[in-house]
C-alpha cells in the first residue's frame, strides 16, 4: 500500500491494537467536519470511542474559528468520542491527550515533534497538526466531547501556501519533514492507538502524567510572546501551563495573565 492511497476502514483496522478508541469506524468522503459529523453520532447514542474520518472537509476549524484546509486524498481528518465522567474544568486537561497522541505518532516517523498551546503540533518549529476539542454538558457534567484532529501528511507546499497566504510560512507537512510520502491509514492507526493509551493512563492515574507529559514536549514555556485579544495586546514570558491546562504569561511589569482564547505570536 502506498501513502496516496484512499482511506480503508479495513487497512486501519488492522493497524489498531486499542482497546476503546476505534471500536466503531466510519468514513466518508467529503463531509462539512469529522467534528459536525461525530457530534450527531454523538447526540444519536454513539459509545465512546467512535471515530469518524473524511477524505476531505469543506467546513474544517481550528481554534478561534480559523479554517483548517482540508484538501481530499492526503491528509488526516478524525474525530473521536469520549464520554468522560468528567466535569467541564476538566474537560481542557483531558484534551492534551490529542496533542500527546499526535506527537507520539509523528515520533514513530522519526521526527521530533514539540507542542504549542493550546494544540498545535511543530515540527521544525512549523506547525504539521492541530485539534479542536468541543465539549457538550449535561448540567455540571460533560456529556461528551469530541476531540478533532487535522494532520498535514502528504498535502503539496505550494498547495499549502496558496491556501494559507502569508500564514503558510509557518505550517508544512510530515512528508516534507520526512522527505518521504506517509502512509495515511498506517498514521491514523498509530495516531488512534497513542490516543487510547493516553486516555486509559487519564483514567488509571488522574490528569498529573498528562501535564508532566505535555509540559515536556512544550514549546513556549520561557519565550517571549505577543498575546492579541479583543480589548488588549501585550508582549510577555510565557511561565507554563497551570493545573487546569491555562496557559500563564507574565508581562513586562510582572503582572501574570491566564491566556484562555487569546491569540498568541513567538517573539524569539
Amino acid at each position: 500500500m502506498i501513502a496516496t492511497d484512499a482511506l480503508s476502514i479495513e487497512a486501519i483496522r488492522r493497524g489498531l491494537n486499542s482497546r476503546t478508541v476505534g471500536r466503531h469506524l466510519y468514513l466518508f468522503g467529503d463531509v462539512e467536519s469529522t467534528n459536525t459529523v461525530l457530534r450527531h453520532l454523538a447526540r444519536s447514542g454513539a459509545a465512546e470511542g467512535t471515530v469518524v474520518l473524511a477524505e476531505a472537509q469543506s467546513q474544517g476549524r481550528g481554534r478561534l474559528g480559523q479554517v483548517w484546509f482540508s484538501p481530499a486524498g492526503v491528509n488526516l481528518y478524525v474525530s473521536v468520542l469520549f464520554r468522560e465522567d468528567l466535569n467541564p474544568r476538566q474537560a481542557p486537561v483531558f484534551s492534551f491527550i490529542v496533542s500527546l497522541a499526535l506527537a507520539d505518532a509523528v515520533k514513530e516517523l522519526g521526527l521530533q515533534p514539540a507542542i504549542k498551546w493550546p494544540n498545535d503540533v511543530l515540527v521544525n518549529r512549523k506547525k504539521v497538526a492541530g485539534s479542536l476539542m468541543e465539549c457538550a454538558t449535561r448540567g455540571e457534567a460533560v456529556d461528551f466531547l469530541v476531540l478533532g484532529a487535522g494532520v498535514n501528511l502528504n498535502v503539496d507546499a505550494a498547495a499549502l501556501h496558496a491556501a494559507l497566504g502569508p500564514a503558510g510560512t509557518a505550517a508544512t507537512s510530515l512528508s516534507a519533514a520526512a522527505g518521504r510520502e506517509i502512509d495515511r491509514n498506517a498514521f491514523a492507526a498509530d495516531y488512534l492507538n497513542h490516543l487510547d493509551a493516553w486516555a486509559r493512563r487519564y483514567r488509571s492515574e488522574g490528569p498529573a502524567p498528562i501535564l508532566d507529559a505535555w509540559r515536556e514536549r512544550d514549546i513556549l514555556t520561557g519565550r517571549r510572546v505577543e498575546i492579541r485579544g479583543e480589548r488588549t495586546t501585550f508582549d510577555g514570558r510565557v511561565l507554563g501551563v497551570d493545573d487546569a491546562g491555562r496557559l500563564v504569561v507574565q508581562d513586562s511589569h510582572g503582572d501574570r495573565h491566564v491566556i484562555l482564547t487569546e491569540e498568541i505570536r513567538v517573539l524569539d
